[in-house]
């Protein structure tokens, strides 16, 4: 991440905005930080490729405890407490106040939050500290922790739910942590198996991870021989044509970008000028980076993402596979995918659809045969248009529960092969 990127809650750090605010000189120091810590990482690690966003979830019960300090705080006021850092001391006794302000109710979750933030800033490293600030929390979760690196945010930790709904209520079981790009880049050597081991040790789920292949020297071909390598259909996977999407200004070729697949199945590719985002138009850069972004929609993203991310880089497609190979020969990487989870099992959809048949039956039945009789079936319809799948079936995919309908539907009611029910729906 670098000066005249726009980092957003979901993390769209690969798109390139307006610079004309950033003197040329931050724009140059900036980019040659990231650069440096970059090759920093590949020299002390042996991997080329580089973790750039993660975020996983903590159900409760496996979030750390609650550490002893914040349930019996020291008593004495800050001033009073010997230190060898007196900043440090501060901000940790503000930490704890603000616990012990807060309602009961909110305490347990607050605290266990706290102490995950805790961790990772471990993870992190030394220059990473929790902002003794509770702020208002992103993706429907009610608070954050806010975890900063020279007064900058790059990373927070989610907790309790932002509404009633009993959607939401679930969600306050969980604690989420969002690790950034800038979190990533500037973390101490060592922050991915330090992760991997938090993650392994919550039992948390990973709902996100970046993977990033720099190409400091640029693609050969540039940018355009992306485009043709997609329409030539070397980015099919297993024979399918994955969506393809662009930004940028293609006329003056500057800072483009290239998406091939989408968030929404788990998975996309963000093949960009990272160069031009980083350094600008007066002092532009080849560098290309290849991001492949897991989402775990419809994936089980396992922690060894984290140590060894070469092997599933080049396990995500023939074509990540072939990219790597062009730039990075030498490096011992052996392919590994992340499968894509089987459909629900057709007995268990079948046996939550024969359920909700069977609570129509006994509970709405009666009305629904009642309105059927006297208003007719068009205006009864009206009153069941609503097509969101009943709460207990949102877990499957529609498709999954639109095939097993008629054979649970006969299963509930007897229904023979003409279709017609052997007993009546009330």
């Amino acid at each position: 991440m670098g000066v005249g990127s726009q980092t957003l809650p979901d993390g769209n750090h690969g798109e390139i905005l307006k610079m004309s605010a950033v003197p040329k000189s931050s724009l140059v120091l900036d980019g040659n930080a990231i650069k440096l810590r970059l090759e920093a990482e590949r020299a002390s690690t042996g991997n080329v490729v580089h973790v750039d966003w993660l975020r996983f979830t903590v159900i409760r019960r496996n979030a750390p405890a609650v550490r002893l300090d914040d349930l019996f705080p020291p008593k004495g006021s800050m001033v009073e407490c010997w230190s060898n850092d007196l900043e440090f001391e501060v901000r940790r006794r503000r930490l704890m106040q603000i616990l012990q302000e807060l309602p009961d109710p909110d305490f347990s979750a607050s605290a266990q939050a706290k102490a995950l933030a805790e961790d990772v800033c471990d993870a992190l490293g030394p220059d990473f500290v929790i902002e003794p600030e509770l702020k208002k929390g992103f993706d429907f979760y009610r608070f954050r922790w806010s975890i900063t690196r020279n007064s900058k945010e790059v990373a927070w930790i989610g907790f309790l739910s932002s509404s009633e709904s009993p959607r939401q209520q679930k969600q306050s079981e969980t604690i989420h942590a969002n690790i950034t790009g800038a979190g990533c880049t500037f973390a101490a050597p060592g922050y991915r198996e330090r992760f991997a081991r938090l993650i392994d040790s919550t039992e948390a789920k990973i709902t996100r991870c970046d993977l990033a292949l720099d190409l400091f020297q640029g693609i050969v071909g540039g940018m355009d021989r992306v485009k043709q390598d997609y329409l030539d259909g070397l980015m099919n996977v297993r024979g399918h044509l994955p969506a393809y999407a662009n930004n940028g200004d293609w006329a003056n070729n500057f800072g483009r970008s290239v998406y091939i697949g989408s968030k929404e199945a788990g998975k996309q590719t963000n093949i960009y000028e990272k160069g031009h985002q980083l350094y600008g138009k007066e002092a532009p850069s080849p560098w290309v980076r290849i991001e492949l972004r897991y989402g775990n929609k419809l994936r089980v993203l396992p922690s060894d993402m984290l140590r060894r991310p070469d092997d599933f880089f080049k396990g995500a497609s023939d074509w990540h596979n072939a990219i790597y190979n062009e730039y990075f020969e030498t490096q011992h990487a052996v392919p590994e995918g992340v499968p894509v989870m089987p459909p629900a099992a057709v007995e268990t959809v079948k046996a939550e659809v024969a359920r909700a048949i069977t609570w129509f039956r006994r509970v709405a039945g009666p009305t629904a045969s009642l309105l059927y009789q006297h208003l007719g079936f068009e205006q009864m319809f009206e009153l069941l248009s609503d097509k969101r799948l009943p709460g207990r079936l949102q877990h499957f995919t529609e498709r999954d529960v639109i095939l097993t309908v008629k054979q649970a539907y006969s299963h509930v009611t007897g229904a023979g092969a003409s279709g017609r029910p052997a007993v009546a729906l009330c």
